[in-house]
């Protein structure tokens, strides 16, 4: 029987998946078992399971085993040209993985490179064999060895001016490559920034990860090549290569994965050239709903109210990065339907929502949130997102939206949920206005959440913890060992954190009285409000996340 009539067999996939692989493989000569993990209908386990069966060849986790790290590194072009990983050798036969057991030429080449008389072969997962090769050899360590060795291409340092030499090598495949390589690397990792920082011998590329910043491994020789890549982004951001001395900012499109992602592309002057920061914004990002977004049963039962109201103005505060649009765009979820008309206004469109009518400004021809705003009123709207209120202006034609009727949902950038009031009141929006037309306020940070592949229990110190968190007596929290899934760790995605404010008429009272965000929060706390420190802790307790990354994000 073949590897898909097993697979078939076993349940792991359906007829209608096989007849689908079988039509991918005419005429593409891929094997059927490559194309079923390709398109995500089997895990690549399964197949190896089965291939491991029929062929007589034991399956193996590289995590668990040790890798001949100075046989790796002799045997450099085989292991990136056939995916060979040789484990262990005695002097006569040589262990070593492979993902694909009908390579026998590359088992040849490996016997006459090494001169060993017996190559034993066994199975290990693609994504294992390429995680042992970057963590050896870096992103795209094929790549540099393959650049380094072509004759006609010539290495090029940050002082060459001939910027036409500099679009030729820029356009090189194996530039081209290298920098698909350090993009494809930050989706594989789920990362949501890419930042390329040039230090005097070498360069440093690292992936903001969960919010936190995460060093990858490159070559050491990428420093050589630090002009073609960054010239290379520039070409696919439309960027001028020439102009070294200023910012610019530009951004593409690529499709990755099946999936079309867009990059914003920011690149400033440094002391040893140009750094390089490249958002990646994943738009057929599949929404969350506000559950799991991290709500409790009480906070979602709130906010639930606030989003079904006619009209008036609700916020989300936090800094850069905390999710406030992510919970904006869940709240528009929630409420979208043929009964109501829904405009945004956004810089940039993050997410693609049916049913959502969404315009992304252009300051460059006048396009401001403000003029857009305007414009939208003869819309005839029920709700308005506005990506952010940025200024008085801004301020002042959603506080009169919301008071001719519509529901109209913004950011802000405060601290907390008090602070939003005084904000408001700060850019110079009159007091009755913002007690009039303001709903409610929800601040929030995200947590990093403990990876369900390592999670265990233990008994923390007591002396260790913060003042404000109680541990009961006996009470166990969770924590993460660290593993291959998160990258040793020991978090994998994110929950948020949350302080909502809902305006009663205590607060409307202190607000036209221009109180402090201190006599607002003190009003709030008496009525119930729960901080955003508070609810951290609400969620170690349950075992979502732990202590420290509470206190990363919340100050006490």
């Amino acid at each position: 029987m073949s590897v898909g009539e097993i697979l078939l067999e076993k349940g792991k996939i359906t007829p209608e998946h096989l007849q689908t692989a079988l039509a991918a493989r005419k005429g593409s000569g891929e094997r059927l078992d490559r194309i079923l993990v390709r398109l995500g209908y089997v895990d690549e386990r399964d197949v190896l399971e089965i291939l491991g069966k029929q062929l007589s060849m034991p399956v193996i986790d590289l995590n668990e085993v040790e890798v001949d790290v100075e046989l790796l590194k002799k045997v450099a072009k085989l292991v990136h040209k056939r995916g060979l990983v040789p484990l262990r050798g005695n002097g006569e036969a040589l262990r070593v993985a492979t993902c694909d057991p009908f390579d026998v030429y590359g088992l040849d080449e490996l016997r006459m490179e090494t001169g060993l008389t017996r190559i034993d072969p066994v199975l290990a997962s693609e994504a294992d064999i390429q995680q042992v090769i970057r963590q050896h050899f870096g992103v795209g360590g094929s790549t540099i060895d393959e650049m380094i060795d072509e004759e006609d291409v010539e290495l090029l340092s940050d002082s060459v001016d001939e910027n036409g030499d500099l679009m030729e090598l820029a356009q090189e495949a194996t530039v081209v490559k290298l920098v698909n390589d350090i993009v494809s690397e930050a989706i594989r990792d789920r990362a949501s920034d890419i930042h390329i920082e040039p230090y005097e011998h070498d360069l440093n590329i690292r992936y903001r990860i969960d919010g936190v910043l995460h060093t990858t491994q490159v070559p050491a020789q990428i420093r050589r090549f630090q002009a073609a890549i960054i010239s290379r982004i520039k070409i696919m951001s439309n960027l001028n290569i020439a102009e070294k001395r200023l910012p610019q900012d530009g951004g593409f499109k690529a499709r990755v994965q099946g999936r079309e992602i867009d990059f914003r592309v920011s690149v400033i002057p440094m002391t040893f050239g140009e750094g390089v920061v490249i958002r990646i914004l994943d738009k057929q990002t599949s929404l969350h709903s506000l559950e799991a977004l991290g709500m409790g049963p009480e906070l979602l039962t709130e906010f639930q109210s606030l989003i079904t109201r006619p009209h008036g103005i609700i916020l989300v505060t936090g800094p850069t990065g905390s999710g406030k649009t992510t919970t904006l765009y869940s709240a528009l979820n929630t409420i979208v339907s043929d009964e109501l008309k829904i405009l945004t206004l956004e810089d940039p469109v993050e997410y693609y929502l049916q049913g959502v009518n969404q315009v992304q400004i252009a300051e460059k021809i006048g396009l401001t949130f403000a003029r857009g705003l305007r414009s939208f009123l003869r819309h005839d709207p029920d709700v308005i997102l506005v990506g952010e209120i940025r200024d008085k202006e801004t301020a002042e034609v959603a506080i009169n939206a919301s008071l001719t009727g519509h529901l109209v949902f913004s950011t802000l950038h405060t601290n907390d949920a008090a602070t939003a009031n005084t904000r408001m009141l700060d850019m110079g929006v009159e007091p009755f206005l913002v007690s009039s037309s303001l709903e409610g306020v929800l601040a929030q940070r995200l947590v990093r959440t403990i990876c369900k592949h390592c999670k265990e229990e233990y008994e923390p110190d007591p002396a260790s913890l913060p003042a404000d968190f109680e541990l009961a007596p006996g009470e166990n929290l969770c924590r993460g060992r660290g593993c291959r899934e998160c990258r040793g760790s020991g978090y994998a995605g994110r929950i948020g954190i949350y302080e909502l404010m809902m305006m009663t008429p205590e607060l409307r009272d202190l607000v036209v009285q221009r109180c402090s965000a201190t006599a607002l929060l003190d009003e709030a706390r008496k009525q119930g409000l729960v901080l955003l420190r508070e609810d951290g802790w609400r969620k170690v307790r349950a075992g979502t996340t732990t202590p420290e990354e509470v206190l990363r994000v919340t100050k006490a």
